[in-house]
């Protein structure tokens, strides 16, 4: 196996493929990118057998073959090589040499045969839609995740496939968070997946803002995500996601809308005399008013008030601070809308007039 190629075009895949790979690893190969040459391009290959990154790129000098390369000592030696610097790479042996100007590196390897790479997946839909419509869904709904919890679907995003709309939707029993789009094409079913919390991050990671699509594909055991010269591969956590239609509060009559970067403000000054364990603030409505008060165990209070658009009077909920600015964080309106049922129900946080973006928060008992 050979190839050369310009710093700056090897460094982008190996940016993309590198974060797959663990630093502590079962199995010495998959500390490894696997690089291979084949067809006219050069293509290298991350995993650690939840996830897989592969990506592809042009180079000269092509001679076919593959091996596995330390990813995160390849990763480093390019990145810290001068802008501009032409790389040649060539495998002798078990050996690689690298060659970069007055550079030299010689790098052990380990044979690509060894080295686990995912099949063809058993396609059952695939559907298009634009990346950055993606990426809003994920890193929207993605702060709800669950981490570590013994309720192993919740460590995940559940991507809900509907005849003409994508939902994503994270959970982590205490709130919950929900976006949505309308899809161009229609489904053959309602498909319901449950992504990993690492799958989630990498490909929130790997998604970028422009005008480029990106084509999803769902198997029965794992998710494909097609980007260009990238694919991205993640198995699926098998368990039954919580039914969260039935989280969503229904006939929360009690509303109030207020200016979204107001109550944030007023909401983080809070946060700093809240009890630093439950991070607790009492929410007491009343006509055209928010009250926002915070104590601690050392009988410090913080009161914030904050116009508010609502008729409600004499109604006080608890909620957890962290998770309310959470949600506000992931609005985009200029308006939040707060929705509620009475002193026991979850919070309902929207932007005005949006029903697509959707965030639920369990009450406190304060």
């Amino acid at each position: 196996m050979q190839f050369s190629i310009q710093r700056e075009a090897l460094l982008k895949p190996l940016q993309q493929v590198v974060g797959v790979v663990e630093r502590r690893q079962t199995l010495p190969v998959l500390a490894n990118l696997l690089v291979k040459v084949a067809n006219g391009k050069l293509s290298f290959t991350g995993t650690d057998l939840e996830v897989e990154m592969v990506a592809a790129t042009d180079a000269e000098k092509l001679v076919d073959g593959e091996t596995t390369i330390p990813a995160r000592k390849l990763f480093d030696i390019v990145r810290a090589l001068p802008d501009g610097a032409k790389i040649e790479l060539k495998q002798n042996g078990d050996r690689i040499a690298l060659n970069a100007g007055r550079s030299r590196f010689t790098l052990a390897t380990l044979p690509a045969t060894e080295f686990p790479t995912i099949d063809e997946i058993e396609l059952v839909e695939r559907v298009s839609l634009p990346e950055e419509v993606l990426r809003d869904l994920m890193e929207r709904t993605a702060f709800a995740m669950a981490n570590q919890d013994v309720r192993y679907y919740l460590n995940g995003m559940l991507l809900d496939l509907q005849e003409h709309a994508l939902r994503c939707v994270a959970t982590d029993g205490h709130r919950l968070a929900l976006k949505e789009t309308r899809l161009e094409s229609k489904v053959s079913a309602r498909r319901q997946i449950i992504i990993p919390r690492k799958g989630v991050n990498e490909l929130v990671g790997l998604l970028e803002s422009g005008d480029g699509s990106v084509e999803l594909e769902f198997g029965r055991n794992h998710l494909r995500v097609r980007r260009g010269e990238v694919v991205f591969t993640s198995k699926l956590i098998d368990g039954r996601f919580p039914d969260y239609e039935a989280v969503i509060p229904l006939g929360a009559d009690k509303r109030a809308t207020l200016d979204r970067e107001i109550l944030r403000g007023a909401l983080q000054r809070a946060a700093i005399l809240s009890n630093e364990k439950y991070r607790g603030v009492k929410l007491e409505f009343s006509p055209s008013k928010l009250r926002i008060v915070a104590h601690n165990p050392e009988q410090e209070e913080a009161v914030e008030e904050v116009e508010a658009d609502t008729g409600v009077s004499d109604l006080t909920v608890g909620f957890n601070v962290g998770y309310l600015l959470d949600a506000l964080a992931a609005l985009r309106g200029e308006k939040a809308r707060l929705s509620l049922r009475d002193a026991q129900s979850s919070c309902l946080v929207q932007e005005d007039d949006n029903e697509q973006s959707r965030h639920v928060i369990m009450p406190l008992r304060l």
